[in-house]
Order: C-alpha cells, then structure tokens, then sequence
C-alpha cells in the first residue's frame, strides 16, 4: 500500500521496445568498419578450441588403451594447430599480389604431388603391396609421406584452386559470358584435379566442384552455365563410383563397390544393417540419441570406445552431439553460421575482383565441407569421408584452413571503411611489426597513362621527342620544372 492507499500498477510487460532496441545495437556493431574482421577471429577460434577439446575427449581412451598415454592426439593436433595459427598469421600479412602471383605455383605443387601420390598407389597395386614405397616416398590412401613429412595433396589441392581460379577468372572479366572463354583454361585443370583427386578421394572432389561453383555465382555466370557443369558433375560422379568396382581407391575388381554403399547407407534402416555398410551411421545416430538435449556431459561419451568408427575424424560431431547435446551442436552450427557471414560480407565489401572471388570461394569451400561432414553424420546426406573443419582430427587439414582464413582475414582489413579507420587511428609500429601491417587505401591505384597516337608513319619515341621540343615551357614542366632548371 502506498501513502495514498492505492496499490501500485505491476510492470508494464517487455514490448518491441527492447528487442528493437537489441537489433538496433546488433546492426550498431555490424557497422563497425572492423566488424568482419572480429567476427571471423571470433568464430574461427571458437571453432578451434572446441576442436581441440573435442579431439582429445574422443581420442583419450583409445589412446590410453594403446599407449597409456591419454594426450597422445591432443599433443599432435596441438603442434598442428600452433603451425595454423603461424600459417594464419603470415596470410593475413600478405597483400592480395601476393596472392595472385602464388596460385599457379601453389596449383602445380598440388598438382606435381597428387601426381606422386596417384603413381605410388599404382606402382603399390602392382607388386602387391599395401603401401606405395620408394626411397623416402610413401604412398598410403589419401597421404604422401616425404620421410618424417606427413601431408594431404588434396588439402593443398583446395587453396590452390581457390588462388588459381579467382586469378584466371578475374582477368577474363566480363569475357565469362562466352564458352571459349569459360572453359579455357579452367574445365582442363579442373577435370586433371577430379581424376586426380577422385580416384582415391570423392569426397574432397566434392569440395574442389563446391570451390568452382562458388568462383563462378561470385563471377556472376549465367544459370545456363551452371545447369550444364551440373550435368557433366553428377555425370563425373558417377564415373568416379563406378570406377570404384575396377579398383579405383580402396576398391577391388569385382568386389562390392564401397563407394555406391557408403553413399547410399544413408537411405537404408540402420536396425536392419547393424553389422554391415551401415554400422558407422548407425552407431552415430545412437551417439546422437545418447546425447539428448543438454548431452552426457564433456568426455563422457560412450561411443568413442572403440564402438563408434573415426570418432576422431569424420563422425566427430556425433561425440559432440552425444556429450554436449543440441545446445552443443547449436553452438558449432552459429559459429560455422557466422564464419559464412563474415566471408561473404567480405567478398561482398572489397572492391577487388580477385579479393571478392576469392573470399566467396574460401567461404564456399569451408561452409560446404561442413554442410556434407555434419549432414553425413545426421543421416540426411551420403558419407563421403570429409573432416569437419577446425573441429576433426587432421594435421594437413587444421593447417590449410587456418591458412585460408589468414588469407579472409587479409581482405576484411583491406575493406574501404576498414582500410580508412585503420588509417585514421593508426596502431603502434610495434604491433604492426608483430600483427599486420596496414592495408592499402582505397581508391589510390595509378592510373595507367593511355599511349601517345602515332603520326603517320613517324616512330612514337621520335614523335613525342618532336611533340616535346615544340611545346611550351609551361605545358612541359611540373612542380618539379625541367632538367636544366633543377640544376640550377
């Protein structure tokens, strides 16, 4: 009761007052000219530390049961994913002529070694062994090893595609409305990358069409276009799996295909096929089940002993889906949410066309690979085998993606308003050493002085030596006047 006898009102309920007010503040920080930058910072090390949190919870007992050692992968991925982060580092260093001057090496490295790697796995399929052996060279499924050098080509394969293509695509322009134009030099080396590549990987052929796809929507290609390339992809797919019952991977001739079973044990009834093709989707989904809303609790699972196969790898966002349930999963799919925004609002932002194609093509890469591994996992696409980035077990894979995202992290500084208030507000000289420089300003490129005509038959040095000695001094001289007047 008040002085006045007269009870007070009750709270006026929350209105869209104050979710109007938290959108207003949420497109506030989405205005900050740096905005793209943090917030690829943030969502990729989150998506880092959850990664390694989970490696080691699914890989802790298997390597206690092995070595007694329970840290044995957390301490491999750990070396790997400090290489990362100097890989990220030194991208986000580079300006974009750096960039566009690596991408024919990077694609002929790539190339020169899934070269190797492909003829070792013959040369192994000839004499009869399991691995490919000679010298120092090591051929085993999907990874090259160049003595105690362990690496994935296909991985290297990806960033080189991205570089290559968004430099070749740049320079043709608006000529990719013609099909001479689009399809040299491109269709070439993409279909050398699928043979390569798909013969012992499909799923990472997969990834390197996703990376395509996304260079030509960023070019802005015609619908036509992409009809067709989708016609000669599912066309090459089906090659590829068919190839798979000569020998092809890890088939054998007239053996069952393994690849027409993986991708299409998603369609069959995991109580029906317990012990065959479909034994990995199964325990998975039961991984998933487990986990509920809230999960079992971090490094409580029950499918990574030894039950649930690459819990480690491929299947990883089934532990995560077992110990930290739906809300964990949420967490993993906003901040993967996140990491597209941020890289299509950079392509979207930076004025050029080899930064804007090539950030949607990283944008791309990252967001489909994530797209099959989870919907693999969740039973809604076909398994092909790809690790879920940041998240899976996997050196040559951490590596190349942290190195991607250095290189997106690069072109959010060199956006125009990110450009101009890291200008305006210069950091100090010794955090420019150890961090990034400053990227260039917009809208200060030379312009390039046209030639000067022709007269007649009259050599152009000779003209313009003529042209020179019958202006006036005036028209001749700049700020800083002639020869003969700077001497003096």
């Amino acid at each position: 009761m008040t002085g006045g006898g007269r009870t007070p009102d009750p709270p006026a309920p929350l209105s869209g007052a104050t979710a109007a007010a938290g959108l207003a503040a949420l497109r506030g920080l989405l205005a900050r000219p740096l905005a793209s930058y943090y917030l690829l910072l943030s969502s990729g090390g989150l998506l880092l530390v959850i990664g390694l949190t989970m490696v080691f919870s699914a890989t802790s007992v298997v390597d206690y049961a092995k070595d007694g050692d329970a840290s044995a992968s957390l301490a491999k991925q750990a070396i790997f994913a400090l290489i990362g982060v100097v890989a990220f580092w030194a991208c986000q260093r580079l300006p974009a002529r750096t960039y566009r001057a690596l991408g024919r090496p990077a694609l002929a490295t790539a190339i020169a070694l899934l070269l190797v790697l492909n003829l070792l796995l013959a040369y192994a399929r000839l004499t009869g062994q399991e691995d490919g052996v000679i010298g120092p060279l090591r051929a085993h499924l999907n990874w090259l090893y160049l003595g105690p050098v362990q690496l994935q080509p296909s991985e290297l394969a990806k960033f080189a595609l991205v570089l290559w293509g968004a430099r070749v695509i740049a320079r043709k322009g608006a000529a990719l409305g013609w099909w001479k134009e689009l399809a040299t030099p491109m269709f070439p080396v993409m279909g050398l990358l699928a043979v390569l590549v798909g013969y012992n990987d499909l799923g990472t052929m997969l990834c390197l069409l996703a990376i395509v796809v996304g260079l030509l929507w960023a070019a802005g290609v015609r619908t036509q276009i992409f009809a067709v390339l989708s016609a000669v992809g599912v066309a090459g797919v089906g090659l590829l799996i068919a190839a798979a019952s000569l020998g092809a991977g890890s088939g054998e001739r007239d053996a069952t295909n393994y690849r027409f079973a993986r991708l299409t044990s998603f369609l069959e009834d995991p109580a029906k096929c317990k012990l065959t093709s479909c034994w990995q989707v199964y325990q998975g989904r039961l991984a998933i089940e487990h986990g509920g809303w809230f999960g079992v609790g971090l490094g409580k699972s029950s499918a990574k002993w030894d039950w649930l196969p690459e819990a480690h790898n491929d299947f990883i966002f089934a532990i995560i889906a077992e110990e930290l349930g739906v809300v964990g999963c949420t967490v993993v799919l906003v901040l993967f949410a996140v990491l597209a925004y941020s890289g299509l609002r950079i392509a979207r932002r930076v004025e050029d066309p080899f930064r804007r194609l090539a950030a949607a093509a990283v944008t791309t890469w990252l967001v489909s690979q994530a797209a099959i591994n989870i919907g693999g996992v969740v039973g809604l696409l076909p398994i092909t085998g790809l690790p879920l980035p940041f998240i899976s077990d996997g050196g040559s894979a951490l590596v190349v993606t942290m190195a991607g995202v250095g290189m997106l992290a690069s072109f959010a500084r060199a956006e125009p308003d990110a450009a101009r208030a890291l200008h305006a507000r210069p950091p100090a000289r010794w955090v420019r050493l150890v961090w990034a420089p400053l990227p260039p300003l917009p809208g200060r490129r030379r312009r390039a002085t046209p030639p000067p005509a022709a007269r007649g038959s009259v050599p152009r040095a000779r003209a313009r030596r003529s042209d020179d000695q019958a202006a006036p001094r005036a028209a001749r001289t700049g700020r800083a006047g002639t020869a003969s007047e700077r001497r003096r």
